[in-house]
């Protein structure tokens, strides 16, 4: 019906109200699209902002783990730098030091009054100091490097606990302690080397705390691992310091009353915590003040089914004087020579001498000298090589004799070749009691 025909005022104003209200309606709906749309316009401006700084935020972090990254490069090849310079100084310190040791030796043996004998005990126990520090020093640097690769194989604990005694039994019988190290047939797995370094350190820190009563080492099983116990009755460590004692030249407060004239340098536990950290061993310590304390390594078990062979003690060992004894002696360093020859001369033994390969084996022309063991430096005259002088020796004179390579290259790859070329191994400074040890067990 057409608005203008109806007359029913009542009828006419539920129309106007009618369409007033669909007229305020679509407006609100109106101005709540627009409001819509400004909220989306603002939310829209807002994503966009923090987009932008997520973005610059990524560009950042990537910069950073660049800057991070190349900073790691950098302290690595200066690690590595380090280390290699370290190795390059202390080959060049202990030639002269090797030779050293040498000549003070042949001269203690010369000295007939007290004094003399004296001094030359100084002069050692210095050397001595000096010695331990630079490989120390080399030692810490290898390990941080990263370049010491431990070669792991099954080690019999009870020869490698006759090995320590014989090394430690005189230092503790002079100072008046007791040093025992209980039986054991266990059998671990670890890197021979590496893991008997460990057990050195820690029993020589044990003697040199300990003013009375001993040192006790032993193991026992526990979950699939054996714990070696190294217990002494030393001055113990303080509550304070047990957090520091891995630290480098940390010596401990606790020292009243030591005789420390010959004491460490307070690197043996800093290296300690490397090799077990390298070798992927356990390490922990119990102590109680003036009372002692108790090392503990705990390296996996190897199971056996035979028994182990066990070496008789090294006093029981059957070794051969050298009177006569005839050595190749291969070496380039002129000083080393000198002192080496000389030393071998008091013990009676008949030296020639070659500085290379080729003056080696025109030692050996003389069909009526042929040597009873090889004595070589790895790194000869005329860039040859002590293992491969020692290979072409022993087919000159168509046998295997003993040979011994005396060097002061630490490589792992040395060690190796070694071993594979059945000859023995010592690093310079060679101490003479040791070299003529070894030498008389090649003999034998």
């Amino acid at each position: 019906m057409p608005l203008s025909e109806i007359n029913d005022p009542e009828r006419l104003k539920r129309i106007n109200a009618a369409l007033v209200g669909r007229v305020e309606r679509s407006m609100e709906q109106q101005e709540n699209a627009f409001s819509l749309f400004q909220t989306a316009i603002s939310l829209e401006g807002r994503i966009r902002a923090r987009t932008e700084e997520l973005r610059g935020a990524l560009r950042r972090l990537e910069q950073s783990n660049s800057e991070l990254m190349q900073a790691k490069e950098t302290a690595e090849q200066a690690n590595l730098s380090k280390t290699r310079f370290l190795a390059a100084a202390s080959h060049d310190v202990l030639q002269p030091l090797n030779a050293a040791h040498l000549s003070i030796s042949a001269l203690a043996e010369l000295q007939t009054t007290e004094e003399g004998r004296h001094l030359s005990e100084q002069v050692s126990r210095a050397l001595d100091t000096m010695e331990d520090l630079l490989r120390t020093l080399l030692d810490i640097s290898r390990l941080d490097a990263g370049v010491v690769t431990p070669e792991m194989a099954d080690v019999a604990l009870m020869p490698l606990f006759q090995s320590l005694a014989s090394d430690f039994s005189p230092t503790a019988a002079a100072r008046g302690l007791d040093l025992r190290f209980r039986p054991t047939k266990a059998v671990v797995r670890t890197d021979r080397t590496m893991y008997r370094r460990i057990l050195q350190n820690i029993i020589s820190n044990a003697l040199r705390y300990t003013q009375t009563g001993g040192v006790v080492v032993g193991t026992r099983e526990r979950s699939g691992r054996t714990v070696v116990a190294v217990a002494d009755t030393g001055i113990g460590i303080p509550p304070d310091q047990a957090d520091l004692v891995y630290e480098e030249f940390q010596r401990g407060a606790n020292t009243r009353g030591l005789d420390n004239r010959g004491g460490g340098l307070g690197l043996g536990l800093a290296i300690v915590r490397r090799l077990v950290t390298a070798l992927g061993h356990d390490i922990s310590f119990t102590s109680r003040l003036d009372k002692g304390t108790v090392f503990r390594i705990a390296a996996p078990t190897v199971a056996v089914s035979t028994a182990q062979k066990i070496l008789p003690p090294l006093e029981q060992q059957r070794f051969y004087g050298l009177f006569g004894v005839r050595v190749l002696l291969v070496e380039n360093d002129q000083t080393t020579i000198e002192a080496m020859a000389a030393l071998l001369g008091r013990w009676n033994c008949s030296v020639r001498i070659g500085t290379s390969t080729r003056n080696a084996l025109a030692a050996l022309a003389d069909t009526d000298w042929v040597p009873d063991i090889i004595i070589a430096d790895q790194h000869l005259d005329q860039g040859d090589l002590g293992i491969v002088t020692v290979g072409e020796a022993r087919q000159y004179l168509e046998r295997r004799v003993p040979a011994l390579i005396v060097t002061a290259d630490p490589s792992d790859a040395l060690a190796a070749a070694a071993r594979q070329g059945g000859i023995e191994l010592m690093h310079k400074p060679v101490k003479p009691a040791e070299l003529r040890a070894l030498m008389a067990h090649l003999l034998a």
